[in-house]
């Protein structure tokens, strides 16, 4: 089979860099595709090499809207297509979330990205559970930067249980963000992304952002506020239900987590774990489940995911 490339500009962008997104893609599909002028050759199995042409007129259309390709977004594609959904990579890809302070702008990438998205935007309070790499996190900074600057609330708060420290944190030196800072470090590095340091400066001394350990949530109403709390399997039963009465009128709050992730102290259940046993069937509360398809960072990542789930799956924990 056979398609036409524009030029070799588009050629070279949608294959990348010594043809790594072509070997992607035949790896993928068990195809070969060369080039010849400007005619891209197909061959292989009749069914793989119309899905490959499939694949590749629909990277073509996004990069034509500015997008980028990479290996990550091949094999998310190649995945749609055997599902019978390649269409709706474009509902996934025209979803911007946010622009950051740079113009880069932030957008879902895996359908359960855009599904967690909806579930945010949609409701008040959202339980997002997922692997590493899924976006979680970096997704929720982007979607409470958006509501703030859209003046939908008053302010930011960021928590996450500090277990190493066992929330003990009086006796380390300085004010209260220096002692919580190696445990809220991922939160700050997607703020910095999202608006630039100096904003993030400016809120803190405001007030309009506020950093806290998840200690210090108790005995607070937080109203009109967007409350993130990050790394939540490492909460236990009592905390989680305190820092959900936290929530306040016009608030929303979002709940991360992995709970293949966590670090309590033998014989401690995690508050996310029993938290989702508990408030799958109340209304308007949003539990999100991401998965190894919805590893965004380095391809490897997926892979290392997959490889855990597996070794877990055949009882490799208790070995």
């Amino acid at each position: 089979m056979q398609l036409s490339l524009e030029n070799m500009e588009t050629y070279l962008s949608l294959f990348g860099m010594n043809d790594r997104n072509m070997a992607v893609l035949e790896q993928e599909l068990n195809v070969a595709v060369a080039l010849r002028g400007q005619e891209l050759s197909i061959q292989g199995d009749e069914e793989n090499a119309q899905m490959a042409e499939q694949v590749i007129g629909k990277l073509i259309e996004m990069l034509r809207r500015g997008e980028m390709i990479d290996a990550s977004r091949i094999h998310y594609a190649v995945a749609l297509a055997r599902e019978g959904r390649l269409e709706e990579i474009e509902e996934i890809m025209g979803d911007v979330v946010a622009i950051t302070h740079r113009g880069r702008r932030i957008q879902c990438k895996t359908l359960g990205q855009r599904e967690y998205v909806s579930a945010v935007r949609n409701g008040e309070l959202t339980l997002a559970v997922g692997p590493a790499g899924t976006g979680k996190t970096y997704l929720a900074m982007a979607m409470a930067v958006v509501a703030l600057k859209n003046k939908e609330v008053e302010r930011i708060v960021l928590t996450r249980p500090a277990v190493e420290a066992g929330e003990r944190l009086g006796f380390l030196p300085g004010d209260m963000t220096q002692k919580v800072d190696p445990y809220l470090r991922p939160l700050y590095d997607a703020l910095y992304e999202m608006m630039g340091v100096e904003s993030y400066q400016r809120l803190v001394e405001r007030g309009t952002l506020e950093v806290a350990p998840l200690a210090f949530m108790r005995g607070r109403t937080l109203a009109d506020a967007f409350i993130i709390l990050d790394e939540a399997q490492n909460t236990t039963t009592e905390q989680m239900k305190m820092f959900l009465t936290r929530l306040g009128a016009g608030s929303r709050c979002i709940v991360t987590g992995d709970v293949s992730q966590i670090d309590l102290p033998k014989g401690r259940k995690s508050g996310l774990v029993e938290a989702m046993e508990v408030l799958k069937d109340v209304p308007d509360i949003h539990i999100v489940e991401l998965t190894a398809k919805d590893v965004v960072r380095h391809e490897l990542v997926q892979k290392i995911v997959r490889a855990y789930d597996a070794y877990e799956a055949k009882g490799g924990e208790n070995a």
